[in-house]
Formats: C-alpha cells, sequence, structure tokens
C-alpha cells in the first residue's frame, strides 16, 4: 500500500477504535494527534537539512508554538530534538512548562515589551528584535560589559511579495513584521546599527506561510543571506554568524499526499542560496503548521440532518470553535470532510450536496458546503482531518463552546490502536470561572 493509501487505512482504524473505546459516550466532539505521525514529520525535517548542510553546522529547529500550543506536544518535539520558537509569555510559558531550554528557544514577537525582553535575556533565550525601536530598547539591556547575554537578532523583512493568502503573507512592503529593506535608505541604516551593536549577531527572515510557492520563500531567504553577507564585510569579520530562516512551508489540504516535502524545501534553498548550506552561518528554523496539520483529526457526531430550500444539512459538533479560519475564509482553508456511520466505519452511498453545519448561532458556521457526500443521519460521524496545526488548538469561544479534548494515539502492529489523554474538555465550570463568575456582583 502506497503512503496515502495506508494514511487513509490508518485513519479508518483510529475512527473505529475511537467509537469502539467510548471517547464519543461523553463528548460529541474529540479531537486525535498521531503521535508516530508526528515524530516521522520532524525526522524528515531534520533529515533534509542534514542531507544539504556541511558537517558541523549548528542547526537549531525549533517549533512554533502557536501552531499547537499544547504542553505534551512541545514535550514530545523536544523529544525528536526540537525547540521552540514562542511569540509571548504564554508561549514561553508552555515552552518551560515541557522542561525546552532556555538555549533551545528564540522569542519572537513584534510587540514585545520592557519586562518580556528582560525576562528572556535574563533567562538566555535568543531574542528576534522587530525594529529599530526595539534595538533602543535593548541598548541599555544588552549593554557591553554586562552579563554574557544570549544570542541577539534582528527581523528583517525582504519585501519580496505576497503569496495566495494576503493576511498570511509576512513578506509584502507594508508587512507589519520586521525592518523592510527595500525602503528608501532602510538598509543601510539596518547595517549601521547592527555594526553599532556588537551584540547583534543573528539576523531572521519569516518569508513563507500558507499559498507561498517554494520560490517565493527561497527569495526571502537569499535576501537575509546577502543582507548578512554585507553586514560581515562591512565589519571585517564574521559579525553575524546565525541566519534564522523561520518556517511557513505550506501544508496540501487536498489529500493525504504530503507536499511539498522537508527534502523539496531544502533543495529549492540550496538552488536559490548556494552558500546558505556552506558551514559559515549556523541555521535556525521555526516550522508548525507542516509539522503538525497531516497529523490531526477532529471527529464529531451527526447531531440531526433536514432539508432546507432543497439543501441537505448535517448539523455537528464541529464548526467555528475548532476550524475558525475555514469558516471565515472557506475559499483560503478548505477542509475535507470524511464520513463514517455511527459504528466508525466509512460510510458508504451514492453522493449527495450537503452543507456540513456547526453548533455556532451564525449561519456562517459552515465546514463545508454543498459537499457530494453519501447521505449522513443522526449519529454519524464525520472526520475532519489535517487539523493538528491552528485548527482545535487554536480555540475560539464563541457562544462559549468549550474547548474539546485532544487525545494522541499510536496503533500496534497487530491492528490495536491506545489514546492518551492530551488536553481534557473545558467544563462548564472552567467557563464560567473563565467568564469572571467569581466577580458576579462586581459591576453592580
Amino acid at each position: 500500500m502506497d503512503a496515502v493509501g495506508d494514511a487513509a487505512g490508518r485513519r479508518d482504524q483510529v475512527v473505529r477504535a475511537a467509537v469502539e473505546q467510548g471517547l464519543l459516550d461523553a463528548e460529541p466532539l474529540v479531537c486525535l494527534l498521531d503521535t508516530a505521525g508526528i515524530r516521522a514529520s520532524a525526522a524528515a525535517l531534520t533529515a533534509a537539512f542534514e542531507a544539504v548542510t556541511a558537517p558541523g553546522t549548528p542547526v537549531l529547529h525549533t517549533f512554533a508554538v502557536k501552531a499547537a500550543p499544547l504542553v505534551p506536544v512541545l514535550r514530545l518535539l523536544a523529544d525528536c530534538g526540537l525547540g521552540c520558537e514562542v511569540a509571548g509569555p504564554g508561549e514561553l510559558a508552555l515552552a518551560r512548562a515541557a522542561g525546552i531550554p532556555a538555549g533551545r528557544t528564540v522569542l519572537d514577537s513584534p510587540a514585545k515589551t520592557a519586562g518580556e525582553l528582560r525576562e528572556a535575556l535574563a533567562l538566555g533565550i535568543a531574542v528576534n528584535a522587530d525594529n529599530h525601536q526595539e534595538l533602543e530598547r535593548l541598548d541599555a539591556l544588552a549593554a557591553p560589559g554586562g552579563p554574557a547575554r544570549p544570542p541577539v537578532g534582528v527581523r528583517v523583512n525582504p519585501q519580496t511579495g505576497a503569496g495566495a493568502i494576503d493576511a498570511l503573507s509576512t513578506a509584502t512592503a507594508t508587512s507589519k513584521f520586521g525592518i523592510g529593506l527595500r525602503d528608501p535608505g532602510a538598509r543601510e541604516r539596518l547595517v549601521r546599527a547592527c555594526l553599532d551593536r556588537p551584540w547583534i549577531t543573528r539576523l531572521h527572515v519569516h518569508s513563507g506561510s500558507q499559498g507561498l510557492p517554494l520560490p517565493l520563500i527561497a527569495e526571502g531567504v537569499r535576501a537575509l543571506h546577502a543582507l548578512a553577507e554585507e553586514i560581515n564585510a562591512a565589519a571585517g569579520h564574521r559579525r553575524i554568524d546565525t541566519l534564522d530562516i523561520g518556517g511557513g512551508l505550506p501544508v496540501n489540504f487536498a489529500s493525504d499526499e504530503e507536499t511539498p516535502t522537508y527534502a523539496a524545501y531544502a533543495r529549492a534553498l540550496r538552488e536559490a542560496v548556494p552558500a546558505l548550506f556552506d558551514g559559515a552561518y549556523g541555521l535556525v528554523t521555526e516550522f508548525g503548521r507542516s509539522l503538525l496539520a497531516k497529523h490531526g483529526t477532529v471527529l464529531a457526531r451527526v447531531e440531526y440532518t433536514k432539508t432546507s430550500g432543497g439543501r441537505r444539512i448535517a448539523l455537528t459538533h464541529a464548526g467555528v470553535q475548532v476550524a475558525t479560519r475555514t469558516v471565515y475564509a472557506p475559499e483560503a482553508w478548505p477542509l475535507r470532510i470524511l464520513p463514517y456511520d455511527s459504528g466508525g466505519a466509512p460510510k458508504t452511498g451514492a453522493p449527495t450536496p450537503q452543507d456540513i453545519a456547526g453548533p455556532a448561532c451564525f449561519a456562517g458556521d459552515l465546514l463545508a458546503t454543498a459537499r457530494e457526500l453519501p447521505e449522513l443521519a443522526p449519529g454519524d460521524l464525520i472526520a475532519v482531518p489535517d487539523t493538528g496545526a491552528y485548527f482545535f488548538t487554536a480555540h475560539y469561544g464563541y457562544n462559549s463552546l468549550p474547548r474539546p479534548s485532544v487525545h494522541g494515539f499510536t496503533t500496534g502492529a497487530a491492528g490495536g490502536v491506545r489514546f492518551t489523554p492530551v488536553r481534557p474538555a473545558q467544563t462548564t465550570r472552567e467557563l464560567v470561572a473563565e467568564a469572571g463568575g467569581a466577580f458576579r456582583d462586581a459591576l453592580l
């Protein structure tokens, strides 16, 4: 069986096991993470860079915590050799709770407070400054003659252009991230800023994301390497010693095929910037979606079905709270819907156009519109694959819908499936507490 067929068969096995083991008895919605799949993606990333990088080159692969802010996930990836890229005190707290060493943590954020910077430097966490004002703030914190400091870098915006999804394109002419390289006088000012601060030893770019082709991502990295060479030539020595090239490898949401691969990405970089891998610079990566997306599945019960205006509608428990991007931008974030019967077997039958609706109280809460599927009935299940990153881990609390439970799973050679709790479902008591329940009379 090929890799795509194996993935489908494995998913069918897991859905059936989830039903048989009662995961949906107490909850109409559960979320599943494939432990072996996550490990395989981490191994593929590491191998792809080892294949093109000069021996002995320092390479740190970090996971973008925002893609799946779950402590057990961060711990699993750490066991695979990955660190963490964090974008604020909350994500830093999660990384520390997972036991990620400071030296394997990178702090990126466009709006770091002085307190966040002070804490990161005190802990020994690498910091990428976003702008000149942040560099001025760091001047006092990273003064020469002080205690040893962790690496400090500068985020640059190569202004290489947008991809298919404007909201995710970070290297546009007017992106809020980093220091633009093509604005009048900006490049010269940035070179001078680095020369004036001997504690700046890194440059950072994040030119990739969903909807961007590999050549455009590689162009941003090429611009970063050229800037480092310019700064080092002006300094007369290797002032910049590490390049943080970000992440943003796109994910295929149309099938089980994993494409583009990390190997293809590494080859694209080597073709565009051959010197990137010659050992002159240490490398840092910050992948998120591409490590987790293909290894997550939302599993939800169909509660009711009906027809309105001639259209079949299946009302399920999976909607905007777990698939926020799909509900609000369905053309940019389409998801597959896989039907199963109440026993967890793949549903068969003549395809019928159906809307797959979520539980939220607004008309647009739809995972799919007029999707051709075997006719669904109450008690059936839908599986929504490719949701391991940014979907059920980035909860949207519309209608005070609770966060669903998350379970990791492993499969055995004999066909057995073992589920492990990763995060419990949010209780109504916790919802009330989060909504200020302890301060009921505060506004009277």
